[in-house]
């Protein structure tokens, strides 16, 4: 048994070209609505984009896009996925064997982060995933199937997914997982993406982690 923290990869843009090329794109979709493409220049006029955002014309950024790696359980991965205007690749359970080699002959979870090391909660959750480990295993050697074993494997299960979406999605998905009413492991998420899109000048910079 293995336990790891969330994590987010940033995968795309790789880097400070790409933004700008993804920045000037933008330009390019909203000066076309104005008919001012004549004023696009070799740098992206991002005040200018952002103007319109603040005026509720959003369409224009759903031409840029991220892409991340996430890292997390498998009941916050749930979570992610109802975000329906995004694209998703994710770990599979009826695929992969924990069993094989290649994932160590053991099943990894992920730590909640509301648990210390230590405390007696803490040792509640890690016995019941020791137990859901056993028992996953004992179902493979009984000759059942990977995706027949899941059927125990419990929300805390590390999974990955890889999740591209659209500037305007991504804002959606920051209002609504960056609040205190969101989960607090997707709370921690949410901050770790968007310190990655952090990276794109201004168009996230009015959220706060």
């Amino acid at each position: 048994m293995k336990v790891i923290n969330s994590s987010v990869q940033l995968l795309f843009p790789h880097n400070f070209l790409e933004i700008q090329e993804m920045l000037l794109n933008i330009e390019l979709a909203t000066r076309t609505c104005y008919k001012s493409e004549n004023k696009i220049k070799d740098v992206p006029d991002i005040d200018f984009i952002m103007d319109k955002v603040k005026k509720g014309h959003l369409s224009v950024i759903e031409h840029g896009f991220v892409t991340v790696k996430i890292i997390c359980d498998r009941g916050i991965s749930h979570e992610i996925v109802r975000h329906r205007i995004a694209s998703y690749s994710q770990e599979s359970t009826r695929y992969c064997n924990y069993a094989k080699d290649k994932f160590n002959n053991e099943i990894t979870f992920i730590k909640p982060n509301y648990l210390k090391e230590g405390t007696i909660d803490y040792l509640i959750w890690e016995k019941a995933m020791q137990e859901a480990e056993l028992a996953y295993f004992n179902l493979l050697s009984l000759g059942k199937t990977p995706q027949e074993a899941r059927a125990v494997l419990p929300n805390s299960l590390k999974t990955e997914i890889v999740m591209t979406a659209n500037f305007r999605e991504w804002r959606h998905f920051l209002t609504l997982r960056l609040s205190k009413q969101a989960h607090i492991q997707m709370q921690e998420i949410a901050k770790m993406i968007l310190i990655k899109l952090q990276k794109i000048p201004k168009i996230f910079d009015d959220f706060e982690y």
